[in-house]
């Protein structure tokens, strides 16, 4: 790879449980660049599928990815286990309508949220 440094195995863990990977990335990889692949890649059968990058939020270790950020500046070697694959959780934007208002103000539960980070 180019940086010389060691690959990084990932994988992506969706909403429901299902994986993307693992595939090893060089360190030197963006965090855009790995939503652009999970995007590539997303299984069609889903009921939810991300439009673009910004409705794609990449989580390790508990913390929100920023997208300029490289992989290796990304990581959190804490609890890692040399050589073991990297699983980043995928979090998708639910997509906005122009009712959104509305529907908001009528319904008092809208403030839950359906996803499980482990």
């Amino acid at each position: 790879m180019a940086s010389g440094k060691e690959p990084i195995e990932v994988k992506f863990r969706l909403f429901d449980g299902t994986d993307i990977g693992p595939n090893k990335y060089d360190p030197a990889t963006t965090v855009t660049a790995l939503k652009e692949f999970v995007l590539a890649r997303w299984p069609q059968d889903k009921d939810i599928i991300p439009k673009t990058l910004n409705d794609v939020k990449l989580i390790n270790a508990g913390r929100i990815l920023e997208n300029n950020k490289t992989l290796a500046e990304s990581r959190v070697p804490v609890g890692e286990v040399p050589g073991g694959v990297i699983t980043m959780h995928v979090v998708v934007r639910p997509p906005q309508s122009d009712k959104s208002d509305k529907h908001l103000s009528n319904s008092p539960k809208q403030n839950r949220c359906g996803c499980t980070i482990l």
